[in-house]
């Protein structure tokens, strides 16, 4: 034991430049991660600001009971579920097909200008994104309605209908994030050895074949482990977005765990800190499981998991 602690000293001496610049990584993790669980004991107690997390009295499960028996309960999951796996099925595979597409284009331009078109839009921030969807879907002034009633149908007031937020709010972060999103799998076919494709060809193998048998077995484990973070962060759906295209109209499906928990906690006239607190940790507990359970089942399946 001595020795192997002596080992890892050397080695630590050796190259402590790296862990130098390990420490704030480390300090930002403890400090922003890991310090504010001190707090989530407020969901536990009748939390009180004069008297602080440890002085105030114990209630036990009494807001999560709350919460699971609140009206808005089964509104508020289902408007997050089916906002989370809407999500889920349209931003994963699409990155991949964009990357195995662009990775058979010959001709450089024409593949540097795809890929400038689609990555630009990740760079662009939330709320001017949420302005240019309102300012595309107005009801009289967008130019999606004056095509509309250009070719003789009826306006659509897309933002006042509550079938259409959950379209509007995926498919606009399919398109800003899925260019970004698929530079990873271009990295890891940009690995793949090209005397495979070779062979391939020599033996007549089509380029459906050759994606079949050589790209998708690449990019599997890297697809595998972003699948599985994907679903541990099911719920975090980007709670500024949905916040900002929210309206009275289309709140019946908008309202999901996060902005509850923001107009709970903070935008209420006597906000319930203790209330707010319990729903998000009921709801890193759900995601937790859901990644623990996610990240066994491939350990099962396959070879590939986080852990």
């Amino acid at each position: 034991m001595n020795n192997a602690a002596r080992t890892l000293g050397r080695g630590m001496l050796r190259s402590w430049q790296l862990y130098v610049l390990l420490v704030p990584a480390l300090a930002y993790l403890f400090l922003f991660r890991y310090v504010p669980m001190y707090g989530a004991q407020i969901a536990f107690k009748d939390f009180n600001i004069a008297k602080g997390i440890i002085d105030s009295p114990w209630a036990g499960l009494k807001h999560f009971d709350r919460f699971f028996h609140a009206y808005d309960f089964w509104r508020i999951i289902k408007n997050t579920l089916f906002l989370s796996v809407y999500h889920l099925a349209a931003s994963f595979p699409i990155p991949i097909l964009l990357a195995l597409s662009l990775n058979y284009v010959r001709n450089m331009r024409f593949k540097k200008t795809v890929q400038m078109v689609t990555y630009a839009p990740y760079f662009i921030s939330l709320v001017v994104l949420v302005s240019i969807i309102m300012q595309f879907l107005a009801p009289r002034t967008g130019p999606i309605n004056n095509l509309l009633t250009f070719t003789g149908m009826s306006e659509i007031n897309f933002m006042g209908k509550p079938e259409l937020f959950s379209s509007i709010y995926v498919w606009s972060d399919v398109w800003q994030n899925a260019g970004f999103a698929c530079i990873i799998y271009l990295a890891a076919l940009s690995g793949v050895d090209p005397a495979w494709h070779e062979s391939a060809v020599i033996d007549g193998a089509s380029i459906a074949r050759r994606v079949w048998h050589i790209d998708l077995p690449t990019l599997m484990p890297i697809a595998i482990i972003l699948l599985i973070l994907n679903i541990g962060n099911m719920f975090d759906l980007g709670f500024e977005k949905v916040l900002l295209m929210q309206n009275p109209l289309n709140l019946r499906s908008s309202e999901i765990i996060d902005t509850y928990v923001y107009k709970l906690g903070l935008t209420a006239q006597l906000p319930n800190y203790s209330y707010a607190a319990a729903i998000g940790l009921f709801k890193n507990i759900v995601a937790f499981i859901l990644i623990v359970g996610v990240n066994q089942t491939a350990r099962k399946l396959g070879r590939t998991s986080l852990w």
